[in-house]
């Protein structure tokens, strides 16, 4: 059972993972067919992800 309190953790980490797939989940029901794998690359910013990492 949770602790009652406002003791609240965040995993900034899991938010993020969040809202990357609420991301994906818009697109992909905004879309008229599957998505690219290009446009999820974009949608989840796969790119700046990887320039970040250089």
């Amino acid at each position: 059972m949770a602790p009652v309190g406002g003791t609240a953790v965040q995993d900034h980490v899991a938010l993020a993972e969040i809202e990357l797939c609420g991301d994906l989940i818009i697109a992909a029901s905004a879309a008229q067919d599957r998505l690219s794998l290009e446009s999820i690359d974009e949608i989840l910013k796969v790119a700046e992800a990887r320039a970040h990492q250089d």
